[in-house]
């Protein structure tokens, strides 16, 4: 039986305890501050300069930031390097979207700065992995997982993304796994055709009338 590779997400409530919580509220108020600072220097760049030095991207506004913040942003050292970082990513993702949108001719919103408390997230890499009713987080540790299973996922594990709805924390894993590959469907296909007069039609031919399959006695 042949496989192929696909991606899919499992997602799962988390129930951190006070210090668990605090971190991630860092994290996700660092996510949010980079993706701000990100999409501001962006701007920036646009209305200072011409031709091609007008745009960036998430690699080299990641240089940027790096060398920056030892000197103006040293608290981004208490989390993970990947919250600023996976923001980055998703303002430059959220520019893709923008642009090929108005090649295309789409109404695609110009991304918006984040606000504080509305759709609080942030993304991990790096050491993820479940542990019996917990699951491993980078620079967080081992989070209680309110739901019991005797298996979280098949596959291998490739980001985490961290969401508070209101007092609630969850966790959504980005799984590579293996699946079979779909079986061909048997048989010739036929196409159905609805009609007034004539309940439907077939491809083949066949008719079905209306009165064959409602008694009107």
């Amino acid at each position: 039986m042949t496989t192929m590779l696909v991606h899919k997400a499992y997602r799962y409530e988390i129930d951190p305890n006070n210090s668990q919580r605090s971190t991630l509220h860092r994290h996700a108020g660092i996510a949010r501050f980079v993706f701000n600072w990100g999409l501001e220097h962006r701007i920036s760049l646009f209305k200072q300069n011409q031709g091609e030095s007008r745009f960036t991207d998430a690699m080299k506004q990641h240089k940027l930031l790096n060398s920056l913040k030892r000197s103006q942003f040293p608290w981004m050292y208490e989390c993970s390097k990947c919250a600023p970082q996976e923001a980055l990513r998703n303002l430059h993702r959220a520019f893709q979207n923008f642009h090929r949108g108005r090649k295309k001719g789409k109404c695609v919103g110009f991304p918006k700065f984040k606000r504080k408390g509305v759709r609080d997230s942030f993304r991990l890499t790096g050491t993820i992995r479940f542990e019996e009713r917990k699951i491993q987080l980078p620079r967080i540790g081992k989070v209680r997982i309110k739901e019991k299973k005797d298996k979280y996922h098949d596959g291998r594990i490739l980001s985490a993304t961290v969401r508070r709805r209101a007092d609630r924390w969850f966790v959504s894993v980005t799984v590579e796994e293996k699946i079979p590959d779909p079986t061909p469907v048997a048989g010739t296909p036929i196409g159905v055709d609805l009609g007034v007069k004539t309940l439907a039609t077939f491809s083949d031919g066949t008719q079905f009338a209306i009165h064959e399959l409602w008694d009107y006695d």
